[in-house]
């Protein structure tokens, strides 16, 4: 699809408007956290399920709706009283290689965050002017393992310094920075939505390709940096807005 630089960012802000809905929320793993009120548990559901989000959009969402089950509904309030016998409970749970052992973990390891450490977005925050997202995720990444943790969790945590797309936290960090008059993201944190970069997956990355704004062909940093430099180009304050745009056009319109 070849469109001059002009017509692409009017095709794609025309598809941002369309799909930046709230009546897309219920389809999406963004209807857990928007289930609460206060911000750590805001924080909290989000994390938990953007850490999940992978596979058939309904299972994700049940599976995200089991672990608010079983974190009685209050997930700050859970994590803040958890003792080792409430967390018994998650040997169960499993989405995907997802499974009890790394529940537990994760559960262990927000509560070091918000007990010790001034909680989640706190965890996320970094001094560093260049890379931001990518600082970011490498500090919050070290914290989350930075107490006693199963060699195979780790894999549910990617890191941007590997080269990994890190999509899932990408997403999660969207949900919690971005504000705007549609009140599909959160806008709850600091971080300025300039810095985020955009999750990227199969469709995606594909609808990124045939319209020409990335060309590497693998999904994974580098791709993200390359995107994400495009996107600004059409919005330096707000660029990943153009993820529900690029999104829509792949799960919805099939582009």
């Amino acid at each position: 699809m070849k469109l001059s630089k002009k017509e692409l960012k009017e095709f794609l802000d025309e598809k941002v408007l369309k799909y930046n809905q709230p009546h897309f929320i219920e389809s999406d793993p963004l209807s857990i956290p928007r289930q609460f009120t206060k911000k750590e548990d805001i924080e909290i559901a989000g994390f938990l399920a953007a850490t999940i989000a992978w596979g058939q959009r309904v299972t994700i969402i049940n599976n995200a709706n089991k672990l608010m089950n079983l974190m009685d509904h209050s997930p700050y309030e859970f994590v803040m009283k958890a003792k080792e016998k409430d967390l018994k409970k998650f040997e169960g749970f499993v989405h995907r290689t997802f499974n009890g052992t790394d529940a537990i973990f994760f559960i262990r390891s927000l509560q070091n965050i918000y007990k010790n450490h001034g909680g989640l977005e706190k965890a996320f925050s970094t001094k560093k002017k260049e890379d931001v997202l990518l600082n970011s995720i490498d500090n919050f990444r070290e914290l989350f393992f930075s107490i006693p943790h199963p060699q195979r969790t780790k894999k549910h945590v990617s890191n941007p310094v590997d080269n990994s797309s890190a999509k899932r936290l990408c997403m999660y960090l969207r949900w919690m920075a971005r504000k705007d008059k549609c009140a599909v993201d959160f806008g709850i944190w600091k971080l300025s939505p300039a810095h985020l970069m955009c999750p990227l997956d199969v469709h995606s990355g594909n609808v990124a390709r045939k319209l020409g704004i990335l060309k590497r062909t693998q999904n994974d940093w580098k791709a993200v940096e390359e995107l994400t430099a495009e996107l600004r180009k059409m919005d330096p304050n707000d660029p990943v807005k153009y993820d529900f745009a690029l999104f829509g056009l792949g799960v919805f319109e099939k582009f």
